[in-house]
């Protein structure tokens, strides 16, 4: 079985891309290659975020900064940064890979567009 990660290519392509929504809703894309850490192992940097007319962030996927999750009594320590936010509430997100990830916030974008808008 290969490691690789065939949607790699196409995440790092959209780096620095931002696309308007007919609805005044718009998304933003940062991807870049880091080295792998402890905290980013998967050696990808990334944020992919949408935003409300009001340019305010209403939904996004990152691995930006370190977050706390919420206490488990036997829960063990999560290593990674990798987190989602909606609205005011963080997260932990569970990379797989690339062509995952833009799944996971596509997604995530259109239930979040019903939401506020409902």
């Amino acid at each position: 079985m290969s490691n690789i990660d065939y949607g790699l290519d196409t995440l790092l392509s959209l780096h620095g891309e931002t696309f308007p929504m007919d609805n005044g809703f718009w998304t933003k894309f940062e991807a870049y290659k880091v080295e792998v850490s402890i905290q980013i192992p998967h050696g990808i940097k990334y944020s992919l975020t949408l935003h409300n007319q009001s340019n305010v962030r209403i939904f996004g996927i990152d691995n930006a900064h370190g977050f706390k999750p919420k206490k488990k009594k036997f829960g063990a320590k999560i290593v990674t940064w990798d987190h989602k936010h909606k609205q005011n509430k963080v997260v932990n997100y569970e990379f797989e890979n690339a062509g995952q990830l833009l799944k996971d916030f596509w997604d995530g974008v259109n239930q979040t567009i019903i939401e506020v808008t409902s």
